[in-house]
């Protein structure tokens, strides 16, 4: 059965077997068709792919490595050239097959190329369901600040199918369900505590990815290019990507979005529940609900500096000020609220002391 979400301008169905996606296609009369996939999406969900395109064999595979650390501009100058070298012109359609990095570099790149191409969004990670395939930003990384450079492009579509995670290991549907909590802490308490129940290994998540992704749709309609309500989408980001940029760059095996991400939500709420009302009920309820998903990240106070340089870099500040998104409580968040680096650097003793 087809579900289906009005973002803006396209729609976003929920197909397991993506039943709609080759009408959609033939529909338009592209004058090529594109697909960017990374080396594990090529293995493991072209075929996926390849069995809803039945009568679409007629397509340019473009494949990238995999993993933040390629998402940057001399990988989508590389994706530029492909484009160029398979003649692509302004009529062509990109189709994004992949997480969160494909789909934010095919998106910039599509957006980019000849000052703009169609392009398809089918996220593969639980993460790229829930997060980064919806609502239409694109970007590219530099200097490990993440998605610095980017563009507010709208897909023409988006299509999410269930069957992409069965591709996927534990750490990595972990990693994804950390935005799907975070849904439920800024907009909806009933979805936080569907969270703390279920099961990954064994519950069905159609559900809870389609009110996630409801959630998140809700928030952009009303607020497309971030000047306002939207920014709640980025709460535990402030600190959590500034913690993903430094594990990129030290660690061997870096951190995963959402794993950095969780780290950040317990940080922000603990400074939350100092400046913006957060109980200490509810600021328990989340540190417990992250500790019960994620394996503690072990660092020293040796790197606050070094953090607080990165997010004097987000783009979500201004001036020098580090911006933040606060919960007063869990399901309603408040924006716009700036915090001095001491309760910064307190909020990471918070995590790594308790």
């Amino acid at each position: 059965m087809t579900k289906q979400v009005a973002s803006l301008g396209y729609k976003v169905f929920f197909e397991k077997n993506l039943d709609s996606l080759e009408t959609f296609i033939t529909s338009r009369s592209y004058s090529q068709i594109l697909v960017l996939v990374d080396r594990n999406t090529n293995d493991h969900c072209l075929p996926i792919l390849q069995s809803a395109l039945s009568e679409i064999t007629d397509y340019d595979i473009i494949e990238v490595d995999p993993g933040e650390e390629n998402k940057n501009i001399d990988f989508c100058i590389g994706v530029w050239k492909t484009m160029l070298d398979f003649g692509a012109d302004r009529k062509a359609l990109m189709i994004n097959l992949g997480g969160g990095v494909v789909t934010d570099m095919g998106g910039f790149a599509a957006s980019t190329y000849k000052r703009g191409i169609d392009f398809i969004q089918i996220p593969t990670t639980l993460l790229s369901q829930v997060d980064a395939s919806v609502g239409g930003k694109t970007g590219i990384d530099l200097d490990n600040v993440k998605n610095i450079i980017g563009t507010f492009t709208q897909p023409q579509a988006v299509f999410i199918s269930g069957q992409f995670l069965s591709t996927l290991d534990d750490r990595q549907m972990c990693s994804g369900f950390a935005e799907v909590i975070k849904h439920g802490l800024i907009y909806d308490k009933d979805l936080f505590l569907k969270t703390i129940a279920t099961n990954l290994e064994t519950d069905d998540l159609d559900d809870i990815v389609f009110r996630s992704v409801e959630i998140k749709n809700e928030v952009i309609t009303q607020d497309p290019t971030e000047k306002g309500l939207r920014k709640i989408l980025n709460f535990g980001h402030t600190i959590g990507h500034a913690v993903e940029g430094y594990s990129l760059m030290q660690d061997a095996d870096p951190l995963l979005h959402g794993e950095a991400i969780a780290l950040g939500m317990i940080c922000e709420a603990y400074i939350a529940h100092k400046i913006n009302g957060l109980s200490e009920a509810d600021l328990s309820a989340i540190a417990q609900a992250f500790d019960h998903r994620f394996k503690r990240y072990t660092f020293s106070g040796d790197i606050y500096q070094e953090l607080i340089t990165f997010m004097q870099n987000d783009k979500k500040n201004e001036g020098r000020k580090v911006g933040f998104a606060l919960l007063s409580e869990i399901g309603k968040c408040d924006y716009n609220i700036y915090v001095e680096e001491e309760l910064i650097k307190e909020s990471l003793d918070f995590y790594r002391n308790r």
